[in-house]
Protein backbone atom coordinates (compact mmCIF):
# COMPACT_ATOMS: atom_id res chain seq x y z
CA UNK A 1 0.00 0.00 0.00
CA UNK A 2 2.84 2.82 0.78
CA UNK A 3 4.32 2.01 -2.98
CA UNK A 4 0.78 3.71 -4.04
CA UNK A 5 0.29 7.48 -4.17
CA UNK A 6 -1.64 9.19 -1.68
CA UNK A 7 -4.62 10.26 -3.82
CA UNK A 8 -5.38 6.98 -5.18
CA UNK A 9 -4.93 4.68 -1.63
CA UNK A 10 -8.83 5.35 -0.98
CA UNK A 11 -9.69 3.81 -4.88
CA UNK A 12 -7.30 1.40 -4.42
CA UNK A 13 -8.94 0.48 -1.27
CA UNK A 14 -12.24 0.23 -2.51
CA UNK A 15 -11.01 -2.17 -5.25
CA UNK A 16 -9.87 -4.39 -2.77
CA UNK A 17 -13.06 -4.29 -0.62
CA UNK A 18 -15.64 -4.60 -4.19
CA UNK A 19 -13.64 -7.32 -5.06
CA UNK A 20 -14.03 -9.48 -1.73
CA UNK A 21 -17.71 -8.55 -1.55
CA UNK A 22 -18.36 -9.90 -5.39
CA UNK A 23 -16.68 -13.46 -4.14
CA UNK A 24 -18.67 -12.93 -1.09
CA UNK A 25 -22.02 -12.61 -1.87
CA UNK A 26 -22.60 -15.97 -3.69
CA UNK A 27 -20.46 -19.27 -5.15
CA UNK A 28 -21.27 -21.49 -7.83
CA UNK A 29 -23.33 -23.53 -5.62
CA UNK A 30 -25.21 -20.73 -4.00
CA UNK A 31 -29.19 -20.71 -4.65
CA UNK A 32 -31.29 -17.72 -4.91
CA UNK A 33 -35.09 -17.34 -5.22
CA UNK A 34 -36.64 -15.72 -7.92
CA UNK A 35 -40.16 -14.77 -9.04
CA UNK A 36 -41.52 -18.18 -7.50
CA UNK A 37 -38.27 -20.60 -8.65
CA UNK A 38 -35.15 -21.44 -7.28
CA UNK A 39 -31.93 -20.41 -8.99
CA UNK A 40 -28.06 -20.96 -8.82
CA UNK A 41 -27.30 -17.00 -7.95
CA UNK A 42 -25.24 -16.96 -11.47
CA UNK A 43 -28.47 -17.78 -13.54
CA UNK A 44 -30.69 -15.63 -11.79
CA UNK A 45 -31.46 -12.25 -14.27
CA UNK A 46 -32.72 -9.07 -14.64
CA UNK A 47 -33.48 -7.07 -17.85
CA UNK A 48 -30.92 -3.39 -18.74
CA UNK A 49 -34.31 -1.89 -19.46
CA UNK A 50 -35.59 -3.01 -15.93
CA UNK A 51 -37.53 0.82 -14.63
CA UNK A 52 -35.50 0.07 -11.14
CA UNK A 53 -32.07 -0.02 -12.57
CA UNK A 54 -32.96 3.32 -14.27
CA UNK A 55 -34.68 5.53 -12.14
CA UNK A 56 -34.86 3.92 -8.72
CA UNK A 57 -37.62 2.93 -8.13
CA UNK A 58 -37.53 -0.73 -6.59
CA UNK A 59 -37.71 -1.22 -2.88
CA UNK A 60 -35.75 -3.75 -0.40
CA UNK A 61 -34.92 -4.97 3.26
CA UNK A 62 -31.89 -6.01 5.23
CA UNK A 63 -32.59 -8.77 7.27
CA UNK A 64 -30.25 -10.94 9.79
CA UNK A 65 -30.87 -14.70 10.72
CA UNK A 66 -29.33 -15.58 14.09
CA UNK A 67 -28.15 -19.61 15.06
CA UNK A 68 -30.15 -21.17 17.89
CA UNK A 69 -29.97 -24.76 19.10
CA UNK A 70 -33.15 -25.04 17.50
CA UNK A 71 -31.62 -24.05 13.59
CA UNK A 72 -31.60 -19.97 13.80
CA UNK A 73 -34.10 -17.72 14.02
CA UNK A 74 -34.78 -14.45 11.54
CA UNK A 75 -35.02 -11.72 13.56
CA UNK A 76 -38.15 -9.88 13.25
CA UNK A 77 -39.04 -11.73 10.17
CA UNK A 78 -42.64 -10.06 9.78
CA UNK A 79 -41.38 -7.04 10.75
CA UNK A 80 -39.57 -6.81 8.23
CA UNK A 81 -41.90 -8.33 5.15
CA UNK A 82 -44.64 -5.53 6.51
CA UNK A 83 -42.39 -3.01 5.98
CA UNK A 84 -41.08 -4.57 2.80
CA UNK A 85 -44.67 -4.70 1.17
CA UNK A 86 -45.33 -1.25 3.07
CA UNK A 87 -42.58 0.45 1.35
CA UNK A 88 -43.74 -1.29 -2.15
CA UNK A 89 -47.09 0.06 -1.92
CA UNK A 90 -45.90 3.63 -1.74
CA UNK A 91 -43.94 3.23 -4.67
CA UNK A 92 -46.67 1.26 -6.36
CA UNK A 93 -45.39 -1.93 -6.71
CA UNK A 94 -47.63 -4.75 -6.41
CA UNK A 95 -45.87 -7.95 -4.30
CA UNK A 96 -47.89 -11.30 -5.29
CA UNK A 97 -46.70 -12.32 -2.05
CA UNK A 98 -47.92 -12.38 1.92
CA UNK A 99 -45.80 -11.43 4.38
CA UNK A 100 -46.34 -15.30 5.83
CA UNK A 101 -45.09 -16.55 2.39
CA UNK A 102 -42.18 -14.43 2.26
CA UNK A 103 -40.65 -15.22 5.70
CA UNK A 104 -41.23 -19.02 4.84
CA UNK A 105 -39.51 -18.94 1.44
CA UNK A 106 -36.39 -16.79 3.43
CA UNK A 107 -36.48 -20.09 5.83
CA UNK A 108 -36.33 -22.45 3.12
CA UNK A 109 -33.45 -20.12 1.51
CA UNK A 110 -31.75 -20.47 4.57
CA UNK A 111 -31.95 -24.08 4.53
CA UNK A 112 -30.88 -24.62 0.73
CA UNK A 113 -27.60 -22.62 1.56
CA UNK A 114 -27.10 -24.14 4.66
CA UNK A 115 -26.74 -20.61 6.39
CA UNK A 116 -27.58 -19.98 9.65
CA UNK A 117 -25.99 -17.05 10.73
CA UNK A 118 -26.82 -14.62 7.63
CA UNK A 119 -27.58 -11.40 6.43
CA UNK A 120 -30.76 -11.92 3.99
CA UNK A 121 -31.38 -9.00 0.96
CA UNK A 122 -35.19 -8.95 -0.69
CA UNK A 123 -35.46 -7.49 -3.55
CA UNK A 124 -39.25 -6.25 -5.38
CA UNK A 125 -37.97 -4.35 -8.64
CA UNK A 126 -39.88 -3.37 -11.68
CA UNK A 127 -39.71 -5.21 -15.15
CA UNK A 128 -38.55 -3.08 -18.33
CA UNK A 129 -40.64 -0.06 -18.64
CA UNK A 130 -38.87 3.65 -19.57
CA UNK A 131 -42.35 5.82 -18.32
CA UNK A 132 -42.53 7.94 -15.20
CA UNK A 133 -45.45 5.86 -14.17
CA UNK A 134 -45.49 2.17 -11.82
CA UNK A 135 -44.47 -0.58 -14.49
CA UNK A 136 -47.18 -3.70 -14.28
CA UNK A 137 -44.16 -6.02 -14.03
CA UNK A 138 -42.54 -6.80 -10.83
CA UNK A 139 -39.91 -8.95 -9.52
CA UNK A 140 -39.54 -10.57 -6.54
CA UNK A 141 -35.77 -11.33 -5.40
CA UNK A 142 -34.49 -12.99 -2.45
CA UNK A 143 -30.50 -13.95 -1.30
CA UNK A 144 -28.57 -14.32 1.94
CA UNK A 145 -25.04 -14.81 2.81
CA UNK A 146 -22.66 -14.48 5.67
CA UNK A 147 -22.02 -11.32 6.69
CA UNK A 148 -20.29 -9.65 9.81
CA UNK A 149 -21.03 -6.48 11.40
CA UNK A 150 -21.28 -3.72 8.42
CA UNK A 151 -19.16 -1.17 10.02
CA UNK A 152 -16.98 -3.70 11.91
CA UNK A 153 -16.37 -4.15 16.29
CA UNK A 154 -13.80 -0.78 16.59
CA UNK A 155 -15.36 2.75 18.11
CA UNK A 156 -16.02 4.91 14.92
CA UNK A 157 -15.07 7.87 13.81
CA UNK A 158 -17.84 9.90 12.83
CA UNK A 159 -18.24 13.29 10.54
CA UNK A 160 -21.15 15.30 9.98
CA UNK A 161 -22.04 14.81 6.66
CA UNK A 162 -22.60 17.68 3.78
CA UNK A 163 -25.27 16.07 2.50
CA UNK A 164 -28.75 16.02 4.21
CA UNK A 165 -31.43 13.72 4.08
CA UNK A 166 -33.90 13.91 1.67
CA UNK A 167 -36.89 15.94 2.24
CA UNK A 168 -39.95 14.23 3.21
CA UNK A 169 -41.57 16.17 1.04
CA UNK A 170 -39.95 15.31 -2.06
CA UNK A 171 -40.56 11.28 -1.44
CA UNK A 172 -41.45 8.55 1.58
CA UNK A 173 -38.73 9.05 3.53
CA UNK A 174 -40.12 6.19 5.95
CA UNK A 175 -39.84 3.35 3.01
CA UNK A 176 -36.76 1.67 2.14
CA UNK A 177 -36.19 2.67 -1.46
CA UNK A 178 -33.48 1.79 -4.15
CA UNK A 179 -33.22 5.30 -4.73
CA UNK A 180 -32.88 6.95 -1.12
CA UNK A 181 -29.59 5.06 -1.24
CA UNK A 182 -27.93 7.32 -3.28
CA UNK A 183 -28.12 9.73 -0.33
CA UNK A 184 -26.43 7.35 1.87
CA UNK A 185 -23.44 6.27 -0.77
CA UNK A 186 -22.34 9.56 -1.75
CA UNK A 187 -22.34 10.47 2.65
CA UNK A 188 -20.43 7.00 3.09
CA UNK A 189 -17.90 7.97 0.31
CA UNK A 190 -17.20 11.70 1.47
CA UNK A 191 -16.55 10.47 4.89
CA UNK A 192 -14.01 7.55 3.95
CA UNK A 193 -12.61 10.26 1.70
CA UNK A 194 -12.05 12.38 4.23
CA UNK A 195 -10.66 9.81 6.59
CA UNK A 196 -13.55 8.88 8.87
CA UNK A 197 -15.24 5.99 8.97
CA UNK A 198 -18.72 6.92 8.18
CA UNK A 199 -21.12 10.04 7.68
CA UNK A 200 -24.18 11.78 10.01
CA UNK A 201 -26.54 13.11 8.36
CA UNK A 202 -28.67 16.59 9.17
CA UNK A 203 -32.28 17.25 7.98
CA UNK A 204 -33.19 20.27 6.02
CA UNK A 205 -33.65 22.03 9.18
CA UNK A 206 -29.83 21.11 10.68
CA UNK A 207 -31.08 18.68 13.57
CA UNK A 208 -29.35 15.41 13.00
CA UNK A 209 -31.30 12.67 11.24
CA UNK A 210 -29.58 9.43 11.18
CA UNK A 211 -25.90 7.68 9.93
CA UNK A 212 -25.80 6.94 6.19
CA UNK A 213 -27.54 3.52 6.64
CA UNK A 214 -28.70 3.74 10.14
CA UNK A 215 -29.98 5.40 13.03
CA UNK A 216 -28.44 7.16 15.54
CA UNK A 217 -28.51 7.35 19.39
CA UNK A 218 -26.56 9.33 22.21
CA UNK A 219 -26.31 9.31 25.76
CA UNK A 220 -25.87 11.97 28.14
CA UNK A 221 -26.32 11.71 32.28
CA UNK A 222 -27.77 8.04 31.44
CA UNK A 223 -30.73 9.00 29.27
CA UNK A 224 -30.86 8.54 25.47
CA UNK A 225 -31.79 10.49 22.99
CA UNK A 226 -32.87 9.72 19.37
CA UNK A 227 -34.24 11.53 16.59
CA UNK A 228 -37.84 11.13 15.88
CA UNK A 229 -39.67 9.64 13.01
CA UNK A 230 -40.44 12.29 10.60
CA UNK A 231 -37.25 12.56 8.47
CA UNK A 232 -35.77 9.19 9.47
CA UNK A 233 -36.05 5.50 7.94
CA UNK A 234 -37.75 3.93 11.78
CA UNK A 235 -35.27 1.12 11.70
CA UNK A 236 -36.68 -2.03 13.55
CA UNK A 237 -33.26 -2.38 15.62
CA UNK A 238 -34.11 0.96 16.80
CA UNK A 239 -37.53 -0.23 17.84
CA UNK A 240 -35.71 -3.02 19.70
CA UNK A 241 -33.42 -0.96 21.40
CA UNK A 242 -36.40 1.59 22.87
CA UNK A 243 -38.19 -1.36 23.68
CA UNK A 244 -35.07 -2.67 25.57
CA UNK A 245 -34.55 0.70 27.41
CA UNK A 246 -37.59 0.39 28.91
CA UNK A 247 -37.50 -3.16 29.74
CA UNK A 248 -33.98 -1.64 31.37
CA UNK A 249 -35.37 1.52 33.28
CA UNK A 250 -33.05 3.62 30.76
CA UNK A 251 -35.36 6.39 29.98
CA UNK A 252 -35.15 7.26 25.84
CA UNK A 253 -36.29 10.98 24.39
CA UNK A 254 -36.82 11.62 20.71
CA UNK A 255 -36.54 14.75 20.06
CA UNK A 256 -34.31 17.09 17.77
CA UNK A 257 -31.10 16.86 18.22
CA UNK A 258 -28.39 19.73 17.24
CA UNK A 259 -24.47 18.81 16.43
CA UNK A 260 -23.55 20.85 19.55
CA UNK A 261 -25.49 18.77 21.91
CA UNK A 262 -24.15 15.50 20.63
CA UNK A 263 -20.36 16.99 21.06
CA UNK A 264 -21.60 16.87 25.12
CA UNK A 265 -22.48 13.47 24.69
CA UNK A 266 -20.97 10.91 27.01
CA UNK A 267 -21.40 8.36 24.50
CA UNK A 268 -23.30 7.54 20.87
CA UNK A 269 -23.99 4.71 18.95
CA UNK A 270 -25.81 3.87 15.41
CA UNK A 271 -28.18 0.87 14.94
CA UNK A 272 -29.52 -0.91 12.28
CA UNK A 273 -29.87 -4.79 11.15
CA UNK A 274 -26.70 -4.76 9.41
CA UNK A 275 -24.92 -2.64 12.03
CA UNK A 276 -26.51 -4.31 14.63
CA UNK A 277 -25.10 -1.81 17.19
CA UNK A 278 -22.03 0.23 16.37
CA UNK A 279 -20.04 2.32 19.30
CA UNK A 280 -18.98 5.51 17.84
CA UNK A 281 -15.94 7.34 19.20
CA UNK A 282 -15.91 10.84 17.92
CA UNK A 283 -17.49 13.04 16.15
CA UNK A 284 -15.57 15.78 13.30
CA UNK A 285 -12.59 14.37 16.02
CA UNK A 286 -14.42 15.55 19.19
CA UNK A 287 -14.45 12.15 21.75
CA UNK A 288 -17.06 11.37 23.60
CA UNK A 289 -15.74 11.41 27.19
CA UNK A 290 -17.64 8.24 28.49
CA UNK A 291 -16.81 4.98 28.65
CA UNK A 292 -18.54 2.30 26.05
CA UNK A 293 -17.97 -0.81 27.98
CA UNK A 294 -20.21 1.31 30.91
CA UNK A 295 -23.00 2.92 28.97
CA UNK A 296 -26.31 2.14 28.47
CA UNK A 297 -26.02 1.30 24.81
CA UNK A 298 -23.14 -1.34 25.30
CA UNK A 299 -25.64 -2.99 28.37
CA UNK A 300 -28.52 -2.65 25.21
CA UNK A 301 -26.11 -4.23 22.81
CA UNK A 302 -25.35 -7.37 25.23
CA UNK A 303 -29.30 -7.67 25.61
CA UNK A 304 -29.76 -7.31 21.76
CA UNK A 305 -27.46 -10.31 21.15
CA UNK A 306 -29.67 -12.51 23.10
CA UNK A 307 -32.65 -11.26 21.80
CA UNK A 308 -31.96 -11.74 18.28
CA UNK A 309 -31.47 -15.31 18.40
CA UNK A 310 -35.77 -16.02 19.74
CA UNK A 311 -38.97 -14.88 18.11
CA UNK A 312 -42.08 -17.15 17.79
CA UNK A 313 -40.38 -18.33 14.14
CA UNK A 314 -38.05 -20.17 15.76
CA UNK A 315 -37.61 -24.12 14.90
CA UNK A 316 -38.71 -23.53 11.37
CA UNK A 317 -35.07 -24.57 10.06
CA UNK A 318 -33.94 -27.67 9.94
CA UNK A 319 -31.02 -28.25 11.92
Amino acid sequence: MSAIPQGWRFFYTQFLMNTTFKAMYYTKDTTVFQDGKWLKAADAKASLYDQTLHYGTGVFEGIRSYKNENGCNIFKAREHYDRLLYSADKMHLKVPYTTEELVAITYQLLDKNNLRDAYIRPLVYSGPYMGLTPSDEVHVFIAAWEWAKYLGYKPLNVMVSSYQRPNPKSCHVEAKVVGHYTNSVLATTEAKRLGYDEGLLLDMHGHVAEGAGANFFFEKNGILYTPPAGNILPGITRATIMELARDLDIRVVEKHITVDEVYEADNAFFTGTAVEVAPIASLNGVKFTGTWEDSAGYNLYMMYRQKVKFSEYQGLTIV
